[in-house]
């Protein structure tokens, strides 16, 4: 039995209801999946950024293979303060981050003797800062500095670990515009040096079927 057309007109639109809800439902997929992307750009820009621990510059306070997250909007508000870790770009090569302590702000003047500090003719009183058992004479040798007039717009950072950390000792002052933001909290952490693989899909499943290697009791550490 042939269909009228207005049978014909009637089942079209049934046929074609499937295509253009699948069409709908990958177009509201697309969507969402640009979105977030670009929520992810914009909060890694401006808002927290993840930072790992490269290096023993910071012991005790920080661990090699502590991941951190940066506060990168807070300076907007509030100002730096002495004591404040925070990421920068490496003054000498900015294709690289370096965190490091904020010991000196702008106007202040600094001296080093050996291993005390002093902030306007004040002894600063640094309980987060360690020296190397037996390095006392190379430390008087090496950190006797200014007095200096720290400059407007710069800060001297320095390592909490200092005998083994490359800070303003080094390479000099800190331009405020090179800061990135404040370390807040460790948010994971494992011995790194445990992890037998480069890559990361390895690495990952090495870290799951081996999860004594996470410090567990450092997850969620205030960074301080």
């Amino acid at each position: 039995m042939r269909k009228t057309k207005d049978e014909k007109e009637q089942t079209a639109p049934g046929k074609a209801a499937p295509a253009a809800m699948r069409k709908s439902v990958l177009q509201e997929y697309a969507e969402a999946l640009i979105i977030a992307v670009l929520l992810a750009l914009v909060i890694r820009t401006f808002v927290v950024q993840a930072f790992k621990i490269p290096s023993g510059s910071m012991l005790p306070t920080l661990q090699v293979g502590d991941h951190l997250l940066v506060n990168k909007f807070l300076y907007s508000f509030t100002p730096i303060r002495r004591g404040d870790i925070i990421v920068f770009k490496f003054p000498q090569d900015e294709s690289r981050d370096f965190i490091k302590r904020v010991i000196g702000l702008p106007g202040e003047t600094l001296e080093i003797r050996g291993r005390q500090i002093l902030i306007n003719g004040v002894p600063l009183s640094e309980p987060y800062a360690v020296y190397s058992e037996g390095a006392l004479s190379r430390a008087l040798e090496r950190d006797h500095l200014g007095p200096l007039v720290i400059p407007s717009g710069k800060f001297f950072m320095m390592g909490d670990n200092r005998d083994h950390s490359m800070d303003s000792r080094v390479w000099g002052f800190l331009d405020m515009h090179k800061i990135k933001g404040k370390a807040f909290t460790v948010y994971f952490s494992l011995r790194s040096e445990d992890i037998p693989y480069a890559s990361a899909l390895p690495s990952v499943l090495y870290v799951v079927t081996h999860p004594s290697i996470i410090r567990w009791g450092r997850l969620g550490t205030v960074v301080h």
